[in-house]
């Protein structure tokens, strides 16, 4: 036959019936049959025949056979088997290098979360804090302000729960001098 691919399924030999499970097949593909170039590469067996076919002389994978990402991972292993033992050894000592240098950024990622996630909760809790005072004492100086909004998240959770027992703002003024950690 002219075809590249061909497919035998199985089959009983002498009563002629055929297997049951229809995935069980052998396919043969026949590199020298396949004469496509690069350009003319249409489906995903095309791509694949041709990376077979090729891989001896492929240095980096071409942009049209990188739309696939596991023919850039064959390639990598096709590549290796033709290394020395230091080469191999070079190839992994990059690989734990990377592999470290991708756990330190996610590490710093999931750090930089969690310092997005408490500096969101401080400004939640300014946020609060400064509503209720101004709901019950009215504008609040800027310098009152600002110290409140230069304390811990400790201290702000303390004056939401005080603040319900001042009086006036000097209440909160000698809260914040005995308090304030400016």
């Amino acid at each position: 036959t002219e075809d590249v691919i061909t497919q035998f399924v199985f089959q009983e030999k002498t009563k002629k019936f055929a297997y049951p499970d229809p995935e069980l097949q052998l396919i043969f593909i026949e590199l020298p049959k396949f004469k496509k170039d690069l350009s003319e590469l249409t489906s995903l067996s095309d791509r694949w025949i041709y990376f077979i076919k090729e891989a001896v002389t492929l240095q980096e994978i071409p942009e049209k056979l990188g739309e696939v990402s596991e023919i850039e991972l064959a390639l990598n292993i096709a590549n290796q088997a033709n290394m020395t033992v230091e080469e191999l050894e070079s190839v992994e000592r990059r690989a734990m290098i990377l592999q470290d240098e991708r756990g330190r950024l996610t590490y710093a990622i999931e750090q930089g979360r969690e310092q997005g996630r408490e500096q969101g909760r401080i400004t939640e809790a300014i946020a609060l804090v400064m509503r209720l005072l101004k709901k019950r004492f009215g504008e609040i100086s800027e310098v009152i302000t600002s110290q409140i909004e230069n304390l811990s998240v400790q201290n702000l959770e303390n004056l939401a729960e005080d603040l319900l027992d001042f009086n006036s703002l000097s209440d909160l003024e000698r809260w914040l001098e005995r308090r304030y950690v400016g």
